[in-house]
């Protein structure tokens, strides 16, 4: 837990018999070896490093050059020290000199998952998941006992349906039609090992390498680096407060024919806003004009009205997929996730699914589908929205009193800040200092820098935080 607003957290250590300067290339070949800072990332300059770090800027220079004689760094004239591409690197030799790494440059989508998984909520205003102490611990532990006294043995010690437990499918089909206006059936609902997994299902059955597809851009780092890993290329589109541009997205669609648009439709990440139904429309109307399918992830659902425009029931899930799942609303650690479309895709993407897993977890899917069938998620999620509307006041009122701006109308668990200086700088000041931000160049798909950054309301709640960004916010 963070006690100072001013010491860093990895201070260089004075009197140690390891000289300063290695110190400091130690502390970059770290992050480089992280993947916190990536490829291409610029240094801060020696003057700006020096006075940072409490250094001498001869200690900073020297502290370069072992990176540059690692093979880690490249130096361009007039402009800095950049991060060196991998495949450019020399191999070192045996225990060369500290392998190292840049300061200014962002955490990419890996880093952004570290944080996760590393940081404690409360130093992580950039977490992506709700806090722990947020959760209903009880009534996963009640489900779970009900689940293994209640079920037969197969459900236990056998592999489950290839499409997915057959009650949770039910349940699901039901809460489709009632909470969202999807006409689906159960046949046509395939569980997954999480959102991110149906996601994978559908870019590997249905799209071919080079590709192109739509995106959202501000949008998720996951899903653009999921998608140019599988080799698509990747046509991003302005997202504002209604929806996409719907003029750039006319303009890419006619040059480049695109197989697919992947949006998040409802609580949009990173930005919290809800496609409009004019919006949403006119999307329809394209997709159909020049065939392409679109993936709605719906992955924020029980923290957003069920009447709020879904791509899937307005087109009857005839060119939609509709993804979504449970990690965000009842525990991380419970990967269940699910997605729905007409039943020829699901029908071959269970035989992908088949091949990719055998099958999900039949213990876990019957637990969430008990959570449905009684009430206690409903309940739970109401619990959540009415914590989360408190905080998201709270953290609206830290943020402008710290000199920030919403770019967006602040909805959801996130909030698109802009704080008025390099958010890619920022976020490594901060991260010495014991916070992990996750700066506006992690959502961008061209990787632009700016001065924008997601925010947790949920996890954004610590006045020392808001104190110091407003510090560092005034420093040249």
């Amino acid at each position: 837990m963070n006690t100072s607003t001013s010491t860093p957290r990895d201070s260089l250590t004075r009197g140690s018999s390891v000289p300063l300067a290695q110190q400091l290339a130690q502390r970059f070949a770290e992050r480089i070896q992280q993947r916190l800072l990536l490829p291409g990332a610029r240094l801060p300059s020696v003057r700006d490093c020096a006075q940072h770090h409490g250094v001498s800027p001869y200690t900073v220079v020297a502290a370069y050059d072992q990176l540059l004689a690692a093979g880690l760094l490249e130096a361009r004239k007039q402009r800095g020290f950049f991060v060196r591409e991998a495949a450019s690197r020399p191999k070192p030799a045996a225990r060369a000199a500290p392998a190292a790494a840049p300061a200014d440059r962002p955490f990419d989508a890996t880093a952004l998952i570290r944080g996760m998984f590393q940081a404690e909520a409360a130093t992580s205003p950039g977490l992506g998941t709700l806090p722990a102490d947020w959760l209903d611990l009880p009534m996963l532990q009640s489900a779970l006992r009900k689940v293994l006294s209640q079920s037969a043995d197969a459900l236990v010690l056998q592999y489950g349906e290839p499409g997915g437990d057959a009650r949770l499918r039910e349940v699901l089909a039901q809460r489709f039609v009632s909470d969202l206006g999807i006409a689906a059936t159960p046949a046509q609902v395939l569980t997954t090992v999480g959102a991110t997994h149906a996601l994978d299902l559908i870019t590997r059955g249905l799209l071919q390498p080079g590709d192109a597809v739509l995106v959202d851009d501000p949008g998720w780092a996951i899903e653009y680096a999921r998608l140019t890993q599988a080799g698509m290329r990747l046509l991003p589109v302005p997202r504002g407060a209604d929806g996409p541009d719907l003029a750039v997205m006319e303009r890419l669609i006619a040059e480049h024919r695109p197989r697919m648009y992947v949006t998040v439709s409802v609580l949009h990440n990173p930005t919290g806003q809800t496609l409009s139904l004019a919006a949403a429309h006119q999307i329809l109307k394209l997709a159909e004009a020049h065939d392409f399918l679109i993936v709605e992830d719906d992955t924020y659902a029980f923290m957003a009205p069920n009447h709020a425009p879904r791509l899937s029931a307005l087109d009857g899930l005839k060119r939609t997929l509709y993804v979504s799942g449970f990690s965000k609303i009842l525990t991380p650690a419970w990967r269940v996730g699910y997605l729905a479309g007409s039943a020829e895709r699901i029908e071959k993407l269970t035989t992908l699914k088949l091949l990719s897993t055998l099958t999900t977890s039949p213990l876990l899917e019957r637990a969430v589908a008990l959570c449905l069938e009684q009430g206690q998620l409903r309940r739970h999620a109401e619990r959540v929205n009415t914590r989360l509307d408190a905080a998201r006041q709270r953290a609206v009122r830290l943020a402008l009193e710290a000199g920030c701006q919403f770019i967006t109308p602040p909805q959801g668990l996130f909030g698109w800040v802009d704080v008025g200086v390099d958010t890619e700088r920022l976020a490594q000041r901060l991260l010495d200092l014991g916070w992990l931000i996750a700066p506006g160049l992690l959502f961008s798909a061209t990787r632009r820098a700016g001065t924008a950054m997601r925010i947790n309301f949920a996890t954004a709640q610590d006045a020392r935080f808001w104190r110091l960004l407003q510090q560092l916010r005034q420093q040249p």
